[in-house]
């Protein structure tokens, strides 16, 4: 079950005009279930991406980045999950374009005007056929209400959709956020095994949506670790139809741009967290802090450290108070010069180390207390400058093992 994450209200997600999405059951990899969604983007909006740095990259992957380098105007996407189409040289290319000429003669337009996303199993073809026979279903059921059916349909070992929507104030008019993810293990920064879609109607100029994308995933989808695998499909796409009655939004620095950022890094950071609370075998979400850095990146380095521990982590399943395991983390992390005896160590309100030691006021018991919680927050003060960053993880559970074991039957 996911750490206090519940399946979204499809009432409570907002349309976006100028986005429709379809969902099908083209049988990719198993009957009677929905593995094909198609989106329909209008003419003149904006749409930017970050990928996976996995570069060992699944074949959609690079078809995605050429097409959205050749500057087309993307109006579409097409989405399967049950195979990566990873692992699979240029015949996996050949394939992918393939889907995308395919959809391209449905809708009258070029295939460079078409993202298209797969995932799932690696090292398999991908059945081009049936997504192809599929894609009239898909088409005849888009609808610009059907954001919960698709959630629902990028799923592969997730446990249930997720999808979050938001409405904001941008220079006196209301602008729609709403925006889905999927992913559960394979999940490590830069990117995850992930898809994430984003769609709001705010205008804003093109040249901003790339740079906008690039923010919001530093923000969220690259502050979360499950396992600490970098996947081959990860993707994450932002969508501005320009809809929007407000003046067009030349600067993500000014206030309207702020306000627009703030709002979008809401939504994103809930889809990224949500990927975390459904991890594969999660029972703990755990948010980690760490303060006191000379730069953030050397927040980062630590606060992954301890984050991808499995040490660490099988101690949070157990509710096991073993907590040198976090400060071991933290002095491999790789700081050359760290000081142990300034770092301070705290689970949520306890304080269990001061200056690298054993505070003499911790007991066992209050650390136990705090592991027993379903969410739990680990600040880790480094004590060598004012930077600081946060990162999303979970702990490691038998069921993961179980999951990943059984996950190709």
């Amino acid at each position: 079950m996911p750490v206090n994450l519940s399946a979204p209200d499809p009432a409570a997600l907002f349309a976006v005009p100028g986005v429709r999405i379809g969902v099908a059951e083209a049988g990719v990899r198993k009957a009677n279930r929905k593995d094909l969604t198609v989106v329909l983007i209008d003419e003149g909006s904006a749409v930017g991406g970050v990928f996976t740095q996995n570069r060992f990259c699944a074949a959609p992957v690079q078809v995605c980045r050429d097409h959205l380098a050749a500057n087309y105007g993307i109006r579409a996407m097409v989405i399967n999950t049950g195979n990566a189409n990873a692992g699979t040289g240029e015949d996996g290319l050949m394939r992918t374009r393939s889907t995308c000429i395919a959809l391209a003669r449905h809708l009258e337009i070029a295939p460079e005007q078409i993202l298209p996303f797969s995932t799932g199993v690696i090292m398999e073809p991908l059945p081009v056929d049936r997504i192809e026979a599929g894609l009239p279903a898909a088409l005849a059921d888009a609808s610009e209400n059907h954001w919960a059916r698709a959630a629902e349909g990028i799923m592969t070992t997730d446990t249930i959709p997720k999808a979050f929507s938001q409405q904001v104030q941008v220079g006196g008019a209301t602008v729609t956020i709403t925006g889905i993810s999927k992913g559960a293990g394979m999940i490590r920064p830069n990117m995850a095994t992930m898809l994430g879609f984003m769609a709001t109607d705010a205008k804003i100029d093109p040249s901003l949506i790339q740079p906008l994308a690039k923010l919001l995933a530093d923000a969220s989808f690259n502050r979360v670790t499950i396992d600490g695998d970098t996947s081959t499909n990860d993707s994450f796409v932002v969508i501005a139809t320009q809809k929007a009655t407000h003046a067009t939004i030349t600067s993500l620095e000014s206030a309207d741009g702020q306000a627009l950022v703030t709002a979008m890094q809401n939504v994103a950071r809930q889809l990224a967290q949500a990927i975390v609370r459904d991890g594969e075998g999660a029972t703990k979400f755990i948010t980690i802090q760490v303060e006191g850095g000379r730069s953030a990146d050397e927040c980062k380095q630590v606060a992954y450290a301890v984050a991808h521990s499995p040490l660490v982590k099988t101690a949070f399943f157990a509710s096991d108070p073993n907590l040198g395991r976090i400060l071991a983390a933290v002095g491999y992390a790789g700081i050359a010069d760290l000081d142990q005896t300034g770092i301070d160590l705290f689970l949520d309100d306890v304080h269990v180390a001061v200056k690298g030691g054993r505070n003499p006021s911790y007991g066992e018991e209050d650390g136990q207390r705090v592991m027993k919680q379903s969410e739990i927050t680990v600040r880790i003060v480094l004590g060598r400058g004012n930077a600081s960053e946060t990162v999303w993880t979970c702990d490691l559970s038998h069921e993961y093992v179980t999951i990943n074991a059984d996950y190709r039957s």
